[in-house]
Order: C-alpha cells, then sequence, then structure tokens
C-alpha cells in the first residue's frame, strides 16, 4: 500500500532525539521512515510531525489529536505516555484507558495507525521496579488497543537488541542515532516497506566496564541528566516548554 499523507503524534521519541542532522536539529526513526515512504510514493507523499519532547500523555491529546484529524491522514504514528510513567503516582492504566478512545477516532477515519510496545530502559535508571511495572501495563495496553482497533503494533519490548548500550544516547532515555535506524526498520518492516539492512545491525556487546568506572561513569550521568531533569520537574517544566513541532504541517519530506 502507498501512503500520501503520514502524521506522526507523540514526544522525544517521535520528535527524534537524539539522532542529530548536522545543523543540530533532530531527525528520529519518524523522519527516517517518512523519506523511505516517500520513495514508493512519488511526490504526492505528504509528512507532518507534531510531536514534542517532554510532552505528556493529555498534552499529547490536547494539543495533537485535533490537528491530526484535520490533515485527514491515511498514516498515523501515536507514541505516548511515556513522561507520564517516570511522574510519582502515575497510573498507567489510567493512561491506556486515555489512549484507547484516540486510536478509535483515529481509526474510525480510515487512517492505519502504528502503537509501540516500548523498549525497555528501566535497567538504565532509579526505580526500575516502580517505573518498570508502570511501562509494563503501558505497553500491554497498547497491545490490548493495536488487536482492538487493528493498529500495527510495533514490539520494541521484545527486541534483545535494545538491551545493547549502543541503541542509547549518553542520557540513557533517549535512543541513539543507531536506536531510532533500527526502530525505522521495524516500522518499515511491519508496514511491508522494504529497509536498508544496516539499519538492523547490532555491534558486538563491548566488554563489561570495571566497576569503578562504571560508577563514575553513573555519577556523571546523574550530574549532567540525572539532576537537570529533577530539577525541572520539581520546578514544574518541562524541556520542550518553549518548544512547538519541527514539522507542524503536511509538506513534502525535503521541504
Amino acid at each position: 500500500m502507498a501512503w500520501r499523507r503520514f502524521v506522526a503524534m507523540g514526544d522525544s521519541f517521535t520528535e527524534g532525539l537524539n539522532d542529530a542532522y548536522p545543523d543540530g536539529s533532530y531527525r528520529g526513526w519518524a523522519d527516517l521512515v517518512a523519506a523511505r515512504l516517500a520513495l514508493d510514493s512519488g511526490p504526492d507523499f505528504q509528512y507532518a510531525n507534531l510531536a514534542i519532547r517532554g510532552r505528556r500523555l493529555d498534552q499529547v491529546l490536547e494539543e495533537q489529536l485535533e490537528r491530526t484529524l484535520a490533515m485527514r491522514p491515511d498514516l498515523v504514528s501515536f507514541a505516548a505516555g511515556g513522561n507520564d510513567v517516570l511522574r510519582p503516582r502515575a497510573d498507567a492504566r489510567a493512561l491506556v484507558r486515555r489512549i484507547e478512545p484516540a486510536i478509535a477516532r483515529l481509526r474510525a477515519v480510515g487512517a492505519d495507525v502504528i502503537l509501540f510496545r516500548f523498549a525497555d530502559v528501566t535497567a538504565h535508571l532509579p526505580a526500575q521496579r516502580i517505573v518498570g511495572a508502570r511501562a509494563a501495563v503501558l505497553n500491554d495496553g497498547a497491545q490490548e488497543t493495536a488487536e482492538r482497533y487493528g493498529a500495527i503494533l510495533i514490539d520494541l519490548f521484545s527486541d534483545a537488541a535494545f538491551q545493547h548500550p549502543a541503541m542509547w544516547s549518553a542520557d540513557r532515555l533517549h535512543l541513539s542515532a543507531a536506536g531510532h535506524r533500527r526502530v525505522a526498520g521495524h516500522v518499515l518492516n511491519a508496514l511491508g516497506v522494504g529497509v536498508d539492512e544496516a539499519w538492523m545491525l547490532v555491534p558486538p556487546v563491548p566488554a563489561p566496564t570495571p566497576w569503578l568506572l562504571a560508577r563514575g561513569a553513573d555519577l556523571r550521568w546523574a550530574r549532567e541528566h540525572l539532576a537537570p531533569w529533577v530539577g525541572r520537574h520539581l520546578l514544574g517544566r518541562s524541556s520542550g516548554d518553549v518548544r512547538t513541532a519541527k514539522r507542524p504541517e503536511l509538506g513534502p519530506v525535503g521541504h
């Protein structure tokens, strides 16, 4: 099938952090998917990416859903809720209940919808048991919603390659360029579109880091990434507060 209008909804995962273009802006898996789909669909193909880093589920729904529906897409990716499960007292089941009506609306207008079971980042983060349990509920909800509404499910959680440190950037929360390429590969394979096999390659697992060096790396990570994140959220701020979507309207991929 040749899709003509692809809209990507979500947060930093879909915005493309930390897969940088030469000018410092971010590419990410959705841009890669759009570029490949455009090859099959030709000059009529249009792409919008409404995702903004730091957005929580309610913000994605409030800011992006109506705009997406107004564009009359035939393909939509929806990935949200990851920022919510990192917060204290997050109710993952309530998140799933809020996602389902949005997917129902997108499917009702004839759009094919891509959903995700997110890769496991909890091994690299504090509060692993708490966050991991919430993420599991969110992932199970995505699978159930996909089955209920005939959406396309991309199961990143079951891909052991995402346990490789090369798939993640220095902040341990966002994908690296290699991670984004692998996500794009999964999406394109699920859509039945050919993919560059190099995108699915994973380097050998590195040798274990000596204990002292590993603790030093943990301290640097806490100082450079964890502390600023905690500070922002204690103040009720987000990294995306002053940002707008990188592709707020449908347009050619090269535009």
